[in-house]
């Protein structure tokens, strides 16, 4: 695993949306998606693989993820959403996704919120991520090198392959029922405010 930031490089973990990549027009669905596909075709595991379909987009406004559009164009307020939701998508259930933007959505729709000032914040947590994921990868992939070396198999590279990824998805796994507990705080939260 001599190459793990070779690999880290090859992620596109940098790939988002910024606000400046967002029109200051409004956008039909086939220009949507191909935003999303410029933007995030890097980060693409295969091919095949789509970044965002019509489906996908007619999923999330039929579970309500954003406010409806108006005129079948989607605003630069959902593009923000739409990339939320995108990024998201990859941890957490569409219920969860749901439970987690009521309130962004609530408030976006009624002018209550400034949205871009929110996913400015994203975006900047977002990138100190990138930066820990970095440091943190290369201290697990010594890790898991140093246990492996502790092994007598003449399979070592495959075996340290192998245990890097369950520590992977371990980590991963640990950090998706953090946030899935968070998720659960907020409905929670909401269903008092409802009641009051």
């Amino acid at each position: 695993m001599d190459h793990i930031q070779e690999m880290i490089d090859k992620l596109g973990l940098d790939n988002q949306i910024t606000l400046d990549d967002i029109p200051q027009i409004d956008l039909y669905m086939d220009q949507v998606i191909q935003l999303f596909e410029n933007k995030f075709s890097s980060s693409k595991r295969n091919e095949d693989e789509k970044v965002l379909t019509k489906t996908m987009i007619n999923n999330y406004a039929k579970g309500k993820l954003f406010f409806p559009i108006k005129n079948k164009k989607y605003s630069k307020e959902h593009l923000i959403l739409i990339s939320l939701i995108y990024q998201l998508k990859g941890a957490l259930s569409i219920n969860d996704i749901k439970e987690t933007l009521f309130k962004v959505n609530e408030k976006t729709s009624m002018n209550l919120f400034n949205l871009n000032g929110f996913y400015e914040s994203y975006l900047h947590v977002a990138s100190k991520n990138i930066v820990n994921f970095n440091e943190d990868i290369v201290g697990k992939s010594t890790d898991v090198k140093n246990e492996i070396d502790l092994l007598d198999d003449p399979e070592k590279g495959d075996l340290q392959k192998i245990l890097m990824i369950a520590s992977l998805v371990n980590m991963s796994n640990l950090y998706r029922r953090a946030a899935e507990k968070l998720v659960d705080e907020l409905a929670s939260d909401q269903k008092k405010k409802e009641k009051n």
